[in-house]
């Protein structure tokens, strides 16, 4: 029997730092324990092959000329990763992938990168190939920009990559690093998600990047990076470049703030920074819901909550909650029942923590 292996890359929740990574800015991010398993195996025939336990569909793509699945949307994901990494120069041949995934979808947890990093991990493996981490990461980013078509950041691929147990990762955009900075035991992540599925490939994630770039060209600089909040309230910009600016200088300076607030054990104050976040996103870079909002304003009214946010890209998805451990249970049975009298509807919840990255779970030789 060929060699196979299975691995395993999680998905993650964004604690501060939104939109930023385009941005050349910085985030603080952690992986979460739930994501997506590629069972892969080297096959004789020159394809890829690609089944999903998720949506019980197959699609396969001759090695030779990887292009676009238009029928099969999501095997793009495996398939541009493959094509990223053999124009890269690494000699990846005939494969046959299995994906699972532990993600509930439309949760902006970022599945589409935990399978871009499963495949890639997978793929490396059962060639014998070694890459560097922010190579990997960095890679797995372009098949999704060039061959997917999404202008997403680097932050939700180095995420995956880089997640370390109770630490939260600390990423630099413009330096390209990642490091992490440990997590207060006494707290846990629980993910408050109001069931109303956001679609990426939409056109507002690449409005907002193209409204960041004009900014920055109005302020004269390389990048939003480079600039203070402050700078742009003094500088005269159209009003809803100036907000879309603030948004993004303004999640750099909590992401700092928050890097500091971690390191002094000041869960509080981390806490008071994600509340801030979610306001700019809902009111600066407009990214927010009425879903997700409601559920902000539960989590400040809701004892043992230090901290609550949208997570990732915005336009649906979920909520993160930064909450105190031992009060999680109290949480969970209060939140759902004031959602359900706020909106009508039902939200689902999920406690996690701050997990291992992306790795190997198992090797077959045969």
């Amino acid at each position: 029997m060929d060699k196979s292996v299975v691995a395993f890359a999680p998905g993650r929740v964004e604690l501060l730092g939104n939109h930023t990574d385009y941005n050349e800015g910085v985030a603080l991010a952690a992986a979460i324990h739930l994501g997506v398993t590629v069972h892969a195996e080297k096959i004789q025939a020159d394809v890829i092959e690609v089944s999903s336990e998720t949506n019980g569909r197959t699609a396969s793509a001759p090695l030779k000329n990887l292009q676009r699945l238009e029928a099969e949307p999501w095997a793009n994901y495996p398939v541009g990763v493959v094509r990223i990494l053999r124009e890269a120069g690494f000699g990846i041949g005939g494969l046959r992938l299995r994906v699972s995934s532990s993600l509930p979808p439309g949760s902006g947890l970022s599945s589409s990168a935990a399978l871009e990093v499963a495949t890639a991990v997978a793929a490396l493996e059962l060639f014998g190939l070694n890459i560097e981490p922010m190579t990997l990461a960095r890679l797995c980013q372009r098949a999704e920009n060039e061959f997917v078509g999404v202008r997403c950041g680097l932050l939700d691929q180095a995420s995956s990559i880089f997640g370390k147990e109770d630490e939260v990762i600390l990423l630099d955009f413009r330096a390209i690093t990642a490091r992490t900075v440990p997590l207060a035991h006494d707290v846990a992540l629980l993910l408050v998600d109001p069931r109303v599925p956001h679609q990426l490939s939409g056109g507002e994630y690449n409005e907002r990047r193209s409204q960041c770039h004009a900014a920055a060209v109005a302020l004269g600089v390389k990048a939003l990076r480079d600039v203070s909040s402050q700078a742009v309230l003094d500088a005269s910009l159209d009003p809803l470049i100036r907000d879309r600016a603030l948004h993004i200088t303004g999640e750099n300076e909590r992401v700092l703030a928050g890097v500091a607030a971690l390191e002094n054990g000041q869960m509080q104050k981390f806490g008071e920074l994600m509340f801030q976040s979610h306001q700019s996103s809902s009111r600066n870079f407009a990214n927010s819901t009425s879903s997700l909002d409601a559920l902000v304003e539960i989590a400040r009214e809701t004892q043992g909550v230090l901290g609550a946010r949208l997570t990732g890209g915005g336009f649906g998805g979920a909520t993160i909650w930064l909450v105190e451990k031992d009060k999680v249970e109290q949480i969970l049975t209060s939140v759902s029942e004031a959602y359900r009298q706020r909106t009508g509807a039902a939200c689902t919840t999920l406690v996690t923590k701050a997990s291992q990255g992306a790795r190997l779970i198992r090797r077959n030789s045969g």
